[in-house]
């Protein structure tokens, strides 16, 4: 079908037209769909509304005029209106009773199990507005376009010829924001929000699922005529609508191969595949005709099978509905292709991790609602914070503060303070303290170990931070070394993931070195390292091989990249030599500097735990020891 034909021209718009006369500047209207800032009031949203409301209310007039006529008219002619309960005995009512409460059962069994799962909430319910949305940057941007568009889609569509939005797909890692972002739509649109999980859809009776999913848009439709529009939000759709079998398909490298999408065999059975299909369905019946019309259409047809070609009566066109359907997921990758397509889901939304500044944006809102010292409102410290926080999402710098308060309640105070930020940072990502009694000859030994990894670290890690050096037992780890980027990065050098390695050899090379042989306690080390070669060989190129085996397809059983690197005979031989390549180095480089691994070890079995700038300090100060210079302290 040609481009011309796919659909008729808005009313006073021509093609010809359009395409010869220059741009001219949109209307007030228009004007506002792309902007910046949320419009409520001024848009078919609010005139939608407006006018639903004074259609109750002359329905509600017109139903009950002819009651209140009869009502009075029995008063004018002294035969008021008397409403009373029949007289019947009392077994009479035990069996009206009785009957009533079977067919009650009778009826909730076979229609109350097909309802809508969906809780509604009125935009007075919700407390999250747009304001409360930060750190997000170009994504809530995109947002409030979106929004502007949905509060404006008569016009969008009557006066621009435009499709307005259906569906929003917002897509990224857990805690990011995406129901948070959907809450605070709702609110700033002032329309309902109806949510709804979608594991609320299954049910174990067969067919039910697609009912509750054709009622739920049955809602939505309902509470869009009433109040001008209606968001739906459905949390982790990739349960209910995962690709359908040979619906898999990789859009990124379509354009490599014949020109359609790579299709491959998943395994799901017929009634999940059924569910599916009526989700996609239901994105396409907004604009259904409401029960009413469907009533009247049927007398119409009736009517009309009567009547000449040149007299039948024309039946009204069902009214468009303005839904916003948004769906959240953290597996875009797993959805089924055909929901992605225009018309569904057209837009994709994702919310990544926030960037240095988003997170400085972040910290600044939690930190104004939560109890602090002055220290923490000081630029530095809050820059520190949003430096150390890389990798956070919103929803664990919220937790962070709140373990913060956490532990300075443990410790009698009402306001958190620098020091409990940092306990609380180590308790989440390393865990909680467990003391233990070592013989002294293992404490020795772990102390020499990790001693070897700051050391290593110090000399090779030049964008490195020391962050905490300790011999206390966390988790399932004896003793560690905690270090980070000093600087946000998102690539890593050839020679920078061969300090990595050399790190991760310092603890078993210093055993090797003072004990002359290592023990147990380097195996994780070893993964570590193992992992690291892996990707340098297989993923990155940096073997001398510009193979990837990242390129090969998954099998029945599928291999990580460690997997098929070291099945490799090639790939197998060149990760042994980049392991014992720097692990030579490794051995050397600790050989050369004993007093900073003696000096380490000494302080840890002083202190047990180094944070921050105290592993340094020890370092600095038996270097300078070690060239006869007095350190200042």
């Amino acid at each position: 079908m040609a481009q011309d034909e796919r659909r008729s021209p808005p009313h006073g718009v021509k093609r010809n037209r359009q395409a010869a006369e220059p741009l001219r500047p949109l209307e007030p209207d228009l004007a506002t769909l792309g902007g910046d800032t949320v419009r409520t009031g001024d848009l078919d949203v609010a005139r939608i509304r407006e006018h639903s409301r004074r259609r109750r209310l002359w329905r509600a007039f017109a139903w009950l005029l002819p009651l209140a006529a009869f009502a009075y008219l029995r008063i004018f002619d002294g035969r008021p209106l008397q409403p009373g309960l029949p007289h019947l005995s009392f077994n009479d009512w035990l069996s009206i009773a009785f009957i009533v409460a079977v067919l009650s059962g009778t009826v909730a069994m076979f229609f109350g199990g097909g309802r809508s799962p969906a809780v509604r909430f009125d935009p007075s319910e919700i407390t999250v507005g747009l304001d409360d949305v930060v750190g997000l940057g170009p994504v809530k941007d995109e947002v409030i376009k979106s929004l502007n568009l949905f509060l404006g889609y008569q016009t969008f569509r009557d006066t621009m010829g435009g499709n307005p939005r259906r569906g929003v797909l917002f897509e990224g890692p857990p805690g990011t924001g995406k129901t948070h972002m959907a809450k605070a739509m709702a609110r700033e649109a002032d329309v309902p929000f109806l949510f709804v999980s979608s594991t609320a859809f299954q049910s174990h009776f067969y067919g039910m699922t697609g009912r509750k999913i054709r009622s739920f848009f049955k809602q939505l439709r309902k509470a869009a005529r009433d109040e001008g529009g209606a968001i739906g939000f459905i949390e982790e759709i990739d349960a209910i609508a995962s690709a359908r079998s040979g619906m898999r398909s990789a859009p990124w490298l379509a354009a490599e191969t014949a020109g359609g999408p790579v299709v491959s065999r998943s395994s799901m059975n017929e009634g999940v595949a059924g569910v599916v299909n009526e989700l996609l369905i239901q994105l396409q019946s907004f604009d259904q005709p409401t029960t009413g019309q469907r009533v009247t259409g049927a007398v119409v047809d009736q009517v009309n099978r009567w009547l000449p070609a040149h007299r039948k009566i024309r039946k009204t066109k069902p009214l468009p509905c303005n839904i916003l359907v948004i769906a959240a997921t953290n597996r875009a990758a797993d959805l089924d292709p055909a929901l992605l397509r225009p018309g569904r889901f057209d837009r994709s939304i994702h919310f990544d991790l926030p960037s240095r500044g988003g997170r400085r944006e972040i910290i600044d809102y939690y930190l104004d609602r939560k109890a602090h010292v002055p220290e923490l409102d000081k630029e530095e410290r809050r820059d520190q914070l949003a430096a150390m926080t890389f990798g956070y999402t919103p929803v664990m710098i919220e937790h962070l503060f709140d373990e913060s308060l956490v532990w300075a309640l443990r410790s009698g105070r009402a306001s958190m303070e620098w020091v409990d930020v940092q306990q609380a940072k180590l308790t989440e990502e390393i865990g909680l303290k467990q003391p233990v009694e070592y013989a002294e000859e293992e404490r020795r030994t772990i102390a020499t170990h990790e001693a070897g990894h700051a050391t290593i670290a110090y000399l090779v890690g030049q964008n490195r931070k020391l962050e905490v050096l300790s011999i206390i037992k966390r988790r399932d780890a004896l003793g560690l070394l905690a270090h980070t980027d000093s600087e946000e990065r998102y690539t890593r050098t050839r020679s920078e993931l061969v300090g990595m390695l050399k790190i991760a050899f310092g603890g078993m090379s210093a055993e090797e070195l003072f004990f002359g042989e290592s023990g147990t306690g380097p195996s994780g080390d070893l993964v570590h390292a193992t992992k690291i070669a892996a990707q340098m060989v297989g993923s990155f190129g940096m073997a001398g091989s510009l193979v990837s085996f990242e390129a090969i397809e998954a099998g029945p059983i599928t291999q990580g990249i460690v997997g098929k690197v070291l099945a490799d005979e090639q790939g197998r031989s060149s990760v042994e030599r980049i392991l014992g390549e720097a692990k030579a180095d490794t051995r050397r480089m600790l050989d050369e500097n004993r007093h900073l691994v003696v000096a380490l070890r000494d302080r840890l079995l002083d202190a047990d735990e180094l944070i921050g700038e105290e592993i340094v300090w020890v370092l600095r100060e038996a270097e300078a020891r070690h060239r006869g210079v007095v350190p200042e302290p």
